[in-house]
């Protein structure tokens, strides 16, 4: 086999490697639902049941880096403590090591008909469980193909006096092999395939397992390198705890290197104990270095937890989300008292779109991505409240309810819908905002280029007073029907209905603003976005608080009964001329 072949049956088999890796996770996941992230937002009250989520997590999606990012993101977003991510980092490093094993059993003689099982599954049957067994077979299929096509690739390797000089190298100066492996994920973004790539070389007698446990340690440090890049731009929490990451696999990895010689004897003690293959020798060996790790280390979360706030010094912003707080067993002892839970959370879930709204409001008036961040996760919170909201809710019309509780059920489930709606109208609101800075930009780029005189303003988007009063209304309304459904303030609720014609007036305003622009050849093609698309998702968000004021004044007075007020739709609410 020539040098190029090599090269090229390498590549190859790395690409359909990586492939069968991820398609395989993706398919694991999908089968899994989406349950992994509540998994691990909801089990991590205590370091041990931590450190259990992070391995139950990473061994369904097959990715310790996938978990690793998630929980970033789970951070910097307020829903887990650093505290609690560190050990589900922990959990994560013992976790990936399931792929290891999968790949000792060496199916590599299989791998055709398990991708030729995989197709069928995938193309011939609508049923999604189905295609997701099927894309699970294709990716794993995939897995010991790529394998079997690196291992044809690296056999020659063995014969050339330069690779075997390296590998005595390496057996010599551990601290190398520990380089080599780190640089070697670093670059393949996937310790599962620098794994692979060992086991195939110790297999083939290549390389020795005092040249391969060092690079098996270095491949630890290197997969930290996809939190460290989740973590770039992100909050102090989210560094912090691609820190902590970095840090116990740096840790982990001086003291097995340290302890070279007595775990090598170990590993070759146990793996001859129990008549291991050379492939299933490094997955062991893998295995117990991240389990001992982990048993040392896990004494050590808060010390971890000082350390890297040292390190990454600031406030620890975090938007202080929670989880819905639901108890089902009251339906049965007393449905009041579950109702009244539920009323708690709707007006928790309100609290999330004021805040969301008043994110989309600063995006406004200065964008940048922390803020739309922002909001993408407070819609992110919004939207889990109204599934569980809506699931509680509807439960709970199953059991014997007052006329009066029916009623409030009723109205409970429609003030969900009204907050997850304002909700989305925040998330389209600072997409609009990208959406008109991107347009600004492509039209000067093109007056640019034509050599036009541009007409265009200091800044991407025009700031406009009145836009900002109308986010100033909404928003009071939004606050005022959260206050409203707390404390049934009559005189409040007729202050939102007041006040809703203001809101009316405003966006007829911008409208005609818009249109007046435009005659005079003034308007700038980002501006139709601002004065008819942003001031719309306003008003929308305006109307759905006034079901709210409605429930009140419609109890106290009779006027109109509940079940009219979703009725109501969009369009029947009145506008106001201007003056």
């Amino acid at each position: 086999m020539s040098y190029q072949e090599m090269l090229f049956t390498f590549l190859g088999g790395l690409g359909i490697f990586l492939f069968g890796i991820k398609y395989m996770g993706d398919g694991l996941q999908k089968a899994a639902g989406d349950r992994l992230r509540e998994v691990l937002n909801r089990f991590t009250s205590t370091p041990l049941r931590s450190v259990l989520a992070g391995l139950i997590v990473t061994g369904l999606i097959q990715s310790s880096s996938g978990t690793t990012v998630l929980t970033v993101g789970l951070v910097s977003a307020g829903f887990m403590t650093l505290r609690q991510a560190i050990g589900v980092i922990m959990g994560a490093n013992v976790g990936t090591t399931v792929t290891a094993f999968i790949i000792g059993f060496n199916l590599s003689a299989y791998a055709l008909p398990i991708i030729g099982m995989g197709s069928l599954l995938l193309f011939f049957f609508k049923r999604k469980s189905l295609q997701n067994i099927g894309q699970i077979l294709f990716g794993f299929g995939c897995l010991f193909f790529g394998l079997k096509l690196m291992g044809n690739a690296m056999e020659p390797l063995k014969d050339l006096p330069q690779f075997n000089q390296l590998m005595i190298d390496v057996s010599h100066h551990p601290v190398l092999g520990v380089g080599i492996g780190s640089l070697l994920t670093m670059v393949l973004q996937s310790s599962s395939a620098t794994i692979g790539i060992l086991q195939q070389l110790y297999s083939q007698g290549s390389l020795g397992l005092a040249a391969a446990l060092p690079i098996l340690f270095g491949d630890n440090i290197g997969t930290t390198i996809t939190a460290v890049i989740a973590a770039l731009g992100a909050s102090v929490a989210a560094k912090r705890t691609a820190a902590a990451h970095v840090t116990f696999n740096l840790v982990g990895a001086i003291i097995f290197t340290l302890l070279l010689s007595p775990f090598t004897k170990v590993v070759i003690f146990i793996g001859a104990r129990l008549g291991l293959n050379p492939s299933m020798q490094i997955a062991f060996a893998h295995g117990l270095f991240n389990v001992t790790n982990l048993a040392i280390q896990f004494w050590f979360i808060p010390q971890i937890e000082i350390l890297v706030k040292k390190i990454i010094p600031g406030d620890d912003k975090s938007l202080e989300i929670r989880s819905v707080e639901l108890n089902e067993d009251f339906f049965h002892t007393s449905p009041s008292i579950a109702l009244r839970q539920a009323s708690t959370e709707v007006i928790q879930m309100g609290t999330y779109v004021v805040r969301a709204l008043d994110a989309a409001k600063k995006y406004y008036i200065e964008p940048n991505e922390e803020l739309k961040d922002d909001v993408y996760q407070y819609e992110d919170a919004i939207d889990k409240f109204d599934i569980e909201l809506t699931d509680f809710l509807a439960k709970s019309a199953t059991f014997e309810l007052s006329s009066t509780e029916s009623q409030e059920q009723a109205m409970l489930l429609e003030f969900t819908k009204d907050f997850e709606r304002i909700g989305d109208h925040c998330k389209n609101i600072v997409n609009f905002v990208a959406e008109a800075c991107e347009v600004e930009q492509k039209q000067r780029s093109r007056e640019k280029r034509k050599g036009l005189v541009s007409h265009h303003r200091d800044t991407l988007l025009l700031f406009d007073e009145d836009l900002v009063l109308l986010f100033d209304k909404v928003q009071k309304n939004v606050r005022d029907a959260l206050e409203v459904l707390e404390n049934d303030d009559m005189e409040l609720a007729e202050k939102m209905l007041a006040r809703e014609q203001e809101v009316n007036r405003l966006v007829e305003l911008l409208r005609k603003k818009y249109i007046r622009l435009m005659n005079h050849g003034e308007g700038r093609a980002a501006d139709g976005i601002l004065f008819i698309d942003i001031s719309s998702n306003l008003e929308r968000s305006s109307d759905r608080t006034l079901h709210i004021a409605k429930y009140i004044l419609g109890n106290e007075y009779g006027f109109k009964t509940p079940a009219t007020y979703h009725q109501q739709t969009d369009a029947e609410i009145p506008k106001a001329s201007l003056p």
